[in-house]
């Protein structure tokens, strides 16, 4: 049996840039800060909300050493170091541990993917490499490709591999995951819309886009399905629901980011390729936040 890394609501915390399109540290510290005062359980740092996938190492490596610093033992940081190039991951993963990070997050290859067998092999290098807890991260409709059940259970099978935060969408391959691994892999919901059901089957919360702008209501919803109130627990998943849907009307995170923005957070554009919302969108997220009270 592992211990989960944390339960309950973990943050994708995105990164803001300043109008130059430098990462503004300030303006992250804020939001560190505004995250553990309104009781998320974790930070993840540099992942896809975060648009790690614009940074430099560099820049990649600040953001990791800023949030361990800044959060200062408060909750666990969780740093995304997952890349495509296995050598490449690596060395991220291992300088993450050396800045401090509790755990990583890794994200299926992308673009080239591989086979189960490659992606088995794949994991199990970073596993060796590094002595704090690996999230599998798998979200097949970003990457192209899916970790399979038979290979999910190879890999709970290594101490270091601590848990999966399932983005697949598919339940019922979730509830496989849960059935074959059981207390060797952790279960997380990579999905804002199904963190009840997920943990439902066993799972121990959710790494959350939607605690961006909700963190007290996304922290509730778990600590309220952990403490046996499912029925109250429901009705929050439900609540929120239209809003976790416009937040996904276009790519993550331009609508989280955007909505941030039009809240008051100032946490500056996004990175190119990703772009200012469509007028539509933008008007469905606008219509969802004033449903939700926050506009």
């Amino acid at each position: 049996m592992k211990n989960p890394v944390f339960t309950g609501s973990g943050v994708a915390i995105v990164t803001p840039f300043t109008g130059g399109g430098e990462v503004d540290f300030e303006k992250l510290g804020e939001l560190i800060d505004f995250q553990i005062n309104n009781k998320t359980d974790a930070i993840v740092i540099c992942g896809t909300t975060g648009e790690a996938s614009t940074m430099n190492d560099k820049e990649h490596l600040a953001c990791i050493e800023y949030a361990v610093k800044k959060t200062a033992k408060r909750v666990p940081v969780i740093a995304g170091t997952g890349s495509n190039d296995t050598r490449h991951g690596v060395e991220l993963s291992l300088e993450a541990q050396r800045l401090g990070a509790d755990a990583l997050l890794l994200v299926t290859p992308y673009y080239n993917k591989t086979t189960q067998k490659g992606l088995t092999q794949h994991y199990l290098l970073h596993a060796d490499s590094v002595n704090i807890p690996i999230i599998l991260y798998n979200v097949p409709s970003r990457t192209g490709l899916n970790i399979s059940v038979d290979t999910a259970k190879t890999l709970s099978g290594h101490p270091n591999i601590n848990a999966i935060k399932e983005a697949s969408g598919n339940i019922s391959y979730v509830a496989q995951i849960a059935a074959e691994c059981g207390d060797d892999l952790i279960l997380y919901s990579g999905n804002d819309d199904m963190i009840v059901p997920v943990m439902s089957l066993g799972g121990k919360g959710v790494i959350s886009v939607a605690a961006n702008i909700l963190p007290r209501e996304i922290h509730d919803m778990t600590e309220l399905y952990i403490s046996g109130n499912v029925a109250e627990s429901a009705k929050l998943q439900l609540k929120m629901l239209e809003l976790i849907n416009a937040l996904f009307v276009e790519v993550n995170p331009i609508p989280v980011k955007t909505a941030m923005n039009l809240l008051g957070y100032n946490v500056g554009a996004l990175r190119m390729p990703l772009c200012e919302m469509e007028g539509k969108n933008l008007e469905t997220l606008r219509l969802a936040l004033k449903n939700y009270g926050l506009l």
